[in-house]
């Protein structure tokens, strides 16, 4: 037993884990919000940039992911379906508001950050990181600046919605409240832990995105829905997630020059408040016309990685399944488009920018 663990956890990533901790006590007792990601996310950012030997347990991933998967789905209900179809339209509109935004902080790393129009284009899209990154080498782009600034975008959409819900509009942001109706017992954890253990086999073997957070989180959903259980996974558990979580986004930078990480967070800053603002302005004109809040809106259109949007709204008291739902079509979206429309896209662009220079 000890030898398969030493298999998935490294010395390093130990040490990781542990700063992540320090990271998150911190930045509970200080009463901040969404403490546990963000102040693991922070301390092993800082970490890093300043030559600590770290390493990001992204072994664990898949369990940590699941175990959020799981306890979102506990967040779905009956009447979640019967919401499909007006959904529908605020989807059409999370479209138009994707293409606004990567429009508009693609032109802005052009011109201001200085990045070539492949690279720009594929650092601008809101989703799918690593495909960003694969597809946008494949085509020329600086695989390193294009995972910064996603990376970068992660850290800085969760940290300004947090910050934002917090301080300006007074909401509770903790991240640890169960979305569970009633009491965990031994027969529900065994449910729960069935829903996370099969949801990960078949999003695997679905190939679906983020496979082991959206095939725990539908197993989890239809189990609550069928009634079979009203629990939710204990709370030092998801801390224990959320901190591993934040450990595995900032660990992201371990052995980026910290020039490197300050520009990318300084263009990324921009970008974000940019993105931000077309989000915030949708939600407020669209608020009538879906019958949504604008903060339910801002949740569903804002430019985060789809688990860790998916938990700020957890905390939030928001609709999670409405929530997770945009955030889930904006990745499929993306990925549908970025070997075709978007390559295609960045060709055309490439060409216009040499033809003008």
């Amino acid at each position: 037993m000890i030898s398969q663990v030493t298999k998935i956890i490294t010395l390093n990533q130990a040490l990781t884990c542990l700063l992540a901790a320090v990271g998150g006590v911190i930045f509970a007792a200080l009463n901040l919000p969404l403490p546990w990601m963000l102040g693991a996310m922070a301390i092993t950012l800082v970490a890093a940039m300043f030559g600590v030997p770290l390493q990001a347990p992204e072994k664990l991933r898949p369990y940590t992911v699941a175990v959020i998967g799981v306890m979102l789905g506990a967040g779905f209900t009956t009447e979640t379906f019967d919401q499909l179809a007006q959904w529908s339209v605020s989807l059409i509109f999370l479209t138009v508001c994707v293409a606004a935004q990567a429009a508009i902080v693609g032109v802005f790393y052009v011109r201001v950050g200085r990045m070539s129009p492949v690279t720009a284009l594929f650092a601008a899209m809101p989703g799918g990181v690593v495909e960003m990154m694969e597809i946008g080498r494949r085509y020329g782009g600086d695989e390193r600046a294009i995972i910064l600034a996603h990376g970068a975008r992660i850290v800085m959409v969760i940290a300004m919605i947090a910050f934002w819900f917090r301080v300006v509009l007074g909401y509770e942001v903790s991240g640890v409240a169960p979305l569970g109706k009633g009491q965990t017992g031994l027969i529900d954890l065994g449910i729960l832990v069935a829903c996370g253990v099969m949801g990960s086999i078949a999003g695997l073997k679905l190939s679906l995105p983020a496979p082991t957070f959206l095939g725990p989180m539908l197993f989890s959903a239809a189990a609550h829905m069928l009634g079979w259980t009203e629990g939710s996974p204990p709370v030092w558990l998801i801390v224990c997630a959320q901190v591993l979580l934040g450990s595995i986004v900032g660990g992201r930078f371990v052995g980026v020059a910290p020039r490197f990480v300050f520009r990318a967070f300084g263009l990324s800053a921009v970008a974000t408040v940019m993105m931000l603002a077309v989000a915030i302005g949708m939600a407020q004109v669209l608020q009538g016309m879906l019958q949504q809040t604008p903060e339910q809106i801002l949740l569903a259109y804002a430019p985060g990685g789809l688990t860790e949007m998916s938990l700020v709204s957890l905390s939030m008291g928001a609709d999670v399944a409405y929530i997770a739902t945009h955030h889930l079509f904006r990745v499929i979206l993306l990925l549908s488009i970025a070997g075709s429309v978007l390559a295609w896209i960045a060709s055309r662009w490439t060409h216009l920018s040499q033809r003008s220079d």
